[in-house]
């Protein structure tokens, strides 16, 4: 469809930017802590917590802060493989401030989890952090989330009024159901005098059967056209 939103592609290797941005002392932290997980994976627990001190909390591109992407460094640097490695960073979320929490769930896409790790999505969702919110539906949400789960997802984005351009994969996985439900919710702000996120309407216009005999739905879509 020609609805365009975040590329469900993982995000960039955090290293290399950290590298160029980072000052000696900050990346000769970074450097020796990811060779000590490496070499004794519990490690991870004393170092993560630790990283926004040592390497800083800036903007480092469009997808990472700078903690994020040290985080992100040392969780890429554990040598745990399927269950195990899902009950390390299971554990580094659970016990996690938010700023681990979110480096912990933008990471999610570089670590080989499959679908080990949408119990933490799933947990996400079920809170009220927007800035959770919109760090656990990246792209490996995008890729593994059940269908059912992702609409419901979109849905719990446009109530706590998160753009839908930061929904990873939107433009792969939108659909007719979807687009349904976007519909309904469109049609009771309406009914109800309140105003419609317009971010929601190109969704429903891809598939304009679920409108129906709508009138003033139709007339939003129109307007806004």
């Amino acid at each position: 469809m020609a609805v365009t939103t975040a590329s469900l592609s993982a995000p960039p290797d955090p290293h290399p930017a950290l590298i160029a941005g980072l000052d000696p002392t900050a990346r000769t932290w970074l450097d020796d802590s990811a060779a000590e997980v490496t070499a004794e994976p519990a490690a991870v627990r004393r170092l993560f917590p630790a990283a926004r001190r040592r390497c800083g909390h800036g903007r480092l591109d469009a997808y990472w802060t700078v903690d994020e992407a040290a985080r992100a460094v040392l969780l890429t640097a554990l040598p745990l493989r399927g269950q195990a490695l899902a009950d390390e960073v299971t554990r580094l979320h659970r016990h996690g401030d938010p700023a681990e929490q979110r480096a912990v769930l933008r990471a999610l896409p570089l670590l080989d989890l499959a679908d080990l790790a949408l119990p933490l999505v799933r947990e996400t969702l079920r809170g009220n952090d927007t800035s959770l919110i919109e760090a656990a539906l990246g792209p490996y949400a995008a890729a593994h989330l059940p269908d059912a789960e992702y609409r419901q997802a979109v849905l719990k984005c446009v109530f706590c009024e998160i753009p839908l351009d930061r929904v990873t994969g939107l433009d792969t996985r939108a659909d007719r159901e979807l687009a349904r439900m976007l519909a309904d919710f469109a049609h009771e702000r309406i009914v109800a005098g309140r105003d419609v996120p317009q971010d929601i309407l190109p969704f429903v216009r891809a598939f304009p059967d679920v409108v129906g005999g709508r009138a003033e739905l139709q007339h939003a879509l129109k307007e806004e056209g």
